[in-house]
C-alpha cells in the first residue's frame, strides 16, 4: 500500500468512528468522478450498477439453463474497482458481493486481490443465489469473513469490511439478521449491512442490537428517510446501491423509446451541458 492509498485507508477508517455519513456508489471512472466533485468524503462500488454497464445482469438467484458466465468475474469487476480508485482522490469502498467463491480461501483471495486495486474496503455479503438455500450456512458465512479479515490485515494498513446478511431480502426474520450481523462483527467485520431495513422501526432495532457500527442503503424501497433521519437513529454509513445507475438507464430507457416511437428529441432538454463535464473530467486524481 502506498503513501496516498495509506492515507485515503486511514481517513476511510476513520470516518466509521463516530457519526454518520452517506457513501454514494459508483460504477465507473465518470460516475465516481461526478460524485466526488459533489463533494462525499468517500465513493463505493455497486456491483449492480458495474454489471449493468457491461451488458450482464447482476449477482442474483441462479435460475435454470442460466449460463454461470452470465455473472461478472471476480477479474473483471476488480479491474473496474481499480478504475474507480484511480480516477478519485476520495478513499473507495468496493462491492465485493459473496467474494466471488464459496469456500473461506476463495473470500480470502478476493479480499487480496481488491487491496492491489487500491481500494479502502468491502463487503462480503452472505446470500448465494441459490433458490434452496439463499443465504450461506452461518458458520461458513463467519469462516468466509474471519478469512477476509485474516487476508486484509496482512497489509497493516486499516481496511474496512463489511459483513452483509441478505436475510430481509430472501424474507427472513430481523432476529435472524441480528444474529447474523453480530457474527460477522465478532468474526472482524468493522461494520455490518443489513440491505433491506428501510423503516425508523426496524433500523433502530438494528442500531440498538449490534455490537457495531450499521450501513444502511437507500433508495431502494422507497424514500421515506432522510440523512438527518438516519442519523438521528444512529446509523453510521448510508450507502444506495444502484439506485443511481438504476435511475440514469431509466433515463436511457425513456430516450430510447422516444427516439424509436415518436423521433422525437425532447428528452434532450434536460442533460448536463459539455462544458460542466469537461470540467469535472479535466480533473486528474492524484
Amino acid at each position: 500500500m502506498n503513501g496516498t492509498t495509506r492515507h485515503r485507508a486511514e481517513r476511510f477508517a476513520e470516518l466509521h468512528r463516530a457519526g454518520c455519513f452517506l457513501l454514494p456508489n459508483a460504477w465507473d471512472a465518470g460516475s465516481a468522478r461526478m460524485l466526488a466533485a459533489a463533494g462525499f468524503p468517500a465513493v463505493a462500488t455497486t456491483s449492480a450498477g458495474i454489471a449493468f454497464s457491461l451488458g450482464r445482469p447482476d449477482h442474483d438467484y441462479h435460475d435454470p439453463g442460466q449460463s454461470p458466465d452470465d455473472r461478472v468475474g471476480r477479474d473483471t469487476m476488480l479491474r473496474r474497482v481499480r478504475e474507480i480508485a484511480d480516477s478519485v482522490d476520495v478513499p473507495v469502498s468496493a462491492d465485493l458481493e459473496d467474494g466471488f467463491g464459496a469456500a473461506p480461501e476463495d473470500v480470502a483471495a478476493t479480499i487480496t486481490a481488491t487491496l492491489a486495486t487500491g481500494a479502502c474496503g468491502g463487503n462480503i455479503e452472505d446470500f448465494t443465489g441459490d433458490r434452496a438455500e439463499p443465504l450461506y450456512d452461518l458458520a461458513r458465512a463467519a469462516d468466509r469473513i474471519r478469512a477476509a479479515r485474516a487476508a486484509a490485515d496482512t497489509c497493516g494498513e486499516p481496511f474496512v469490511l463489511v459483513g452483509r446478511t441478505d436475510v430481509l431480502l430472501v424474507g427472513g426474520s430481523l432476529d435472524e439478521s441480528i444474529r447474523r450481523a453480530n457474527a460477522y462483527l465478532a468474526a472482524g467485520a468493522d461494520c455490518a449491512f443489513v440491505p433491506g431495513a428501510a423503516d425508523a422501526a426496524t433500523i433502530g432495532t438494528l442500531v440498538r442490537e449490534l455490537a457495531g457500527p450499521l450501513n444502511v442503503v437507500m433508495g431502494l424501497s422507497g424514500n421515506a428517510l432522510s440523512l438527518d433521519d438516519l442519523r438521528e437513529l444512529g446509523v453510521r454509513r448510508v450507502t444506495v446501491g444502484g439506485s443511481i445507475a438504476r435511475s440514469m438507464y431509466r433515463q436511457l430507457q425513456r430516450a430510447a423509446r422516444e427516439l424509436a416511437e415518436q423521433g422525437t428529441f425532447s428528452y434532450a432538454d434536460d442533460q448536463v451541458s459539455q462544458t460542466e463535464l469537461n470540467d469535472v473530467f479535466r480533473h486528474r486524481a492524484g
